[in-house]
């Protein structure tokens, strides 16, 4: 027969006092606070198959390992360099970049974070292993810098180190959507997006970054001043465009938005940023049958934080001074044995292009007809057909208005195009209108005509001006249209 001791109650022989003791359905086993109850035994079982284990509130536990949680540090938040404990989740309040250095690696260590002050992207936390172990199998540092961005981090082994378990970084762990604020320029709405535009000098002032659960780019448009055009007896080439660039990282319609355009805009730090708008290249006055020719100017550059879209290329004149200038787009070489050809456009280059190459003079057709220059949207064209013809400017590139409300002259809405840096149209010696090279769309300038001056680059356009011919003296060739900046965002 199997040995039984049956009890209720086990009392200490000093005071009397529990130390197992059964009271209707529950059985303490200790005496209290103080009291240390040793079980020792090769296999331990506590609770039965479906009951529960339960900590009492308050307490605490070691030993029994972790099942994919932390325990959440609620009453330290971490405000500068620190180093973590297996077990436990941080929330950073940074006011300055800090570093968690993460503990020994052992197989189901875990370490969690939490951005607090919802300011990653201006402070970056960046996380570090110990000693050679590595993140996410890369022996490097890991960087968060989302704001509000949360992350979970579990050792798994020596090849890949702590990996990344679970990571949030939307609205639905408690980002607030912030959006872009600033000021500056003519300003305008088109639905949730504001405008900034800029036909002179000013600054755009970024008084919030933004994020991205609300917005954080800013797209531009900016566009610099036109090259005039040149002169000769013989025929005087078309200045070449300003530069034109453009991004869409708001989504403005395709095919409506230039081809040109670059898919990413800028993220802006809260700063002042200065705009530069480029004047266009001034004109040049004919200075007669001798020397017969007369070199026109470049336009200069307009800028916007990094970008710089470069000032047209001259228009070319008659023989050694008969080549374009290089540029956003280059300026068309003029007629009358000029030599070294059209300017380049897209000169210093950039991705997209900025703009065209001029056009090339052909001696085969005749002497005395220059080129047009090269524009946004195409190369300048040479001289002829017919024989008499002067090179057209190269068309410009253009914007939707609705996404660039404002840059029309309108305050709201509207449903069209409006086309920027159209080249300038090269001259034909001692013709009519008809034989002038035209202007590209776009602000570009036409040819003069024997004995008038040449039609200027539209204002804030950045068109080429017309070529002229440079005798008899006193004419002017047409001065390269002045550069835009204009900026859109989402603001709400």
């Amino acid at each position: 027969m199997t040995s039984k001791i049956k009890v209720d109650n086990i009392n200490k022989v000093s005071d009397d006092s529990n130390i197992i003791k059964k009271c209707g359905s529950t059985t303490t086993v200790g005496s209290g606070s103080g009291n240390t109850i040793v079980v020792c035994g090769s296999t331990v079982t506590i609770g039965r198959c479906g009951g529960t284990v339960a900590l009492a509130s308050g307490s605490t536990q070691t030993g029994f390992g972790r099942e994919g949680s932390v325990n959440w540090q609620t009453g330290s938040l971490k405000t500068s360099t620190f180093t973590a404990v297996s077990g436990e989740g941080y929330f950073i309040n940074s006011g300055s970049a800090i570093t968690m250095n993460l503990p020994a690696g052992s197989a189901g260590a875990i370490v969690a974070v939490s951005d607090y002050a919802r300011n990653f992207s201006t402070y970056n936390l960046t996380i570090t292993a110990n000693g050679s172990e590595k993140i996410g199998g890369v022996a490097d540092d890991a960087t968060l810098n989302i704001d509000g961005q949360a992350a979970t981090f579990v050792y798994v082994d020596s090849t890949k180190g702590w990996i990344n378990v679970q990571n949030a970084e939307d609205t639905e762990t408690g980002v607030t959507p912030a959006f872009v604020a600033a000021s500056g320029g003519t300003e305008t709405t088109s639905g949730d997006f504001k405008i900034h535009t800029f036909t002179g000098p000013g600054t755009f002032t970024v008084s919030c970054a933004g994020n991205v659960a609300g917005s954080d780019s800013v797209d531009y448009f900016v566009v610099a001043g036109g090259g005039s055009g040149g002169g000769a007896n013989g025929g005087g080439g078309g200045g070449g465009a300003g530069g034109f660039r453009l991004s869409n990282s708001t989504s403005m319609p395709a095919p409506l938005t230039s081809p040109l355009a670059n898919p990413t805009g800028l993220s802006l730090p809260a700063a002042a940023y200065p705009i530069t708008i480029g004047a266009g290249g001034a004109s040049v006055t004919g200075p007669g049958p001798s020397p017969g020719s007369v070199r026109g100017n470049d336009g200069s550059n307009s800028i916007f934080s990094t970008i710089t879209s470069t000032g047209g290329g001259a228009g070319g004149g008659a023989g050694s001074s008969g080549n374009g200038g290089p540029g956003g787009s280059g300026g068309g070489e003029g007629g009358q044995n000029s030599s070294g050809g059209p300017g380049n456009g897209n000169t210093p280059p950039v991705i997209p292009s900025q703009g065209n190459n001029g056009g090339d003079t052909n001696p085969g057709i005749e002497t005395n007809q220059g080129s047009g220059g090269g524009g946004a949207g195409a190369a300048g064209s040479g001289n002829g057909p017919p024989t008499s013809k002067a090179g057209d400017g190269g068309i410009g590139s253009f914007v939707l208005a609705t996404g660039f409300a404002g840059s029309n002259g309108t305050t709201g809405p509207v449903s069209s195009t409006r086309y920027f840096a159209g080249g300038g149209g090269g001259n034909s010696e001692s013709h009519p209108a008809s034989c002038q090279g035209a202007g590209g769309a776009g602000g570009g300038g036409a040819g003069g005509i024997s004995g008038s001056s040449a039609t200027a680059g539209g204002t804030n356009t950045g068109g080429g001006g017309g070529g002229i011919d440079a005798s008899p003296a006193g004419q002017s060739s047409g001065a390269g249209g002045s550069g835009i900046v204009i900026l859109r965002y989402k603001f709400q």
